[in-house]
């Protein structure tokens, strides 16, 4: 039997951007229950009353979306008895990675270069468009476990922004969530409290300056136009969220009948 949440949103210390995506509307006038679709940024530093927490929740199966550099970086996820870690990395290992180090190291000069000028979004937007275009296996083995039997399930990445954030939102439209309330869950990553740490290596005043904040700051927002990029890929790829569950994630209608019968009230 699923366990019910609080009501109330915990405080986890070492948790960020944790939620319950239950309560969301569908087309058809019906919501996600309560307690079984969670999304998160990464576990690696739970602290023992965040793994209590998480614990209680009653979790069949843990989807991490970090790849090897990310773990690397952060570590692995803390251990939870009895649930089941699933690690596919939405990136390639190595896709990125001295991208993500001058972000860290980059001087004033090399942050303008790579990132000024609407560089920043761009990079975003096509990052969205190929994680639809490109990861459909991925995203497939997620729905056909979930319609299968690994619920309650918690979605994460290193922020819990952008790879949970999309397999999140293609969660939900395979169960007919309203495409606004989808968009108004993505922009929750926004909110103060939940927003990924931005770290930077130098100690030098400017490191963190209003001018390299907002060189950064379209690559640790969640932005609507970043997924309707990725909404706008389904639909140029495809022609219709059905067609691409049917065609590109391979899902049946007997297995979204199923999925939905798992996550719907």
């Amino acid at each position: 039997m699923t366990q019910q949440v609080p009501s109330t949103e915990p405080e986890l210390a070492g948790v960020r951007n944790f939620r319950d995506v239950g309560g969301l509307p569908t087309v058809d006038g019906r919501r996600v229950k309560q307690g079984v679709l969670f999304r998160s940024g990464h576990l690696a530093h739970a602290t023992p009353e965040d793994a209590e927490f998480l614990a209680s929740l009653g979790l069949h199966t843990i989807f991490d979306f970090r790849n090897a550099a990310d773990q690397r970086l952060e570590g692995p996820d803390v251990t939870l008895p009895g649930v089941r870690n699933v690690n596919l990395p939405l990136t390639d290992p190595a896709d990125g990675a001295e991208f993500w180090k001058m972000v860290r190291d980059g001087h004033i000069d090399e942050l303008r270069a790579a990132l000024s000028e609407g560089q920043a979004a761009d990079r975003m937007i096509t990052s969205y468009r190929a994680i639809i275009k490109e990861r459909t296996a991925e995203h497939s083995q997620v729905l056909h476990a979930m319609a299968e039997d690994s619920v309650p399930a918690l979605m994460h990445c290193a922020a819990g922004k952008d790879r949970a954030g999309l397999s999140i939102a293609v969660t939900l439209l395979a169960v007919g969530v309203e495409r606004d309330a989808i968009e108004a869950d993505y922009l929750e990553s926004n909110a103060a409290h939940r927003r990924y740490k931005v770290h930077r290596s130098s100690a030098d005043e400017d490191a963190m300056s209003p001018e390299v904040m907002e060189l950064l700051s379209p690559l640790f927002d969640a932005r609507a136009g970043y997924l309707a990029a990725a909404f706008e890929t389904i639909e140029e790829t495809w022609g219709s969220v059905d067609r691409y569950l049917e065609e590109g994630l391979e899902l049946t209608p007997a297995e979204r009948d199923r999925l939905r019968e798992h996550l719907l009230d």
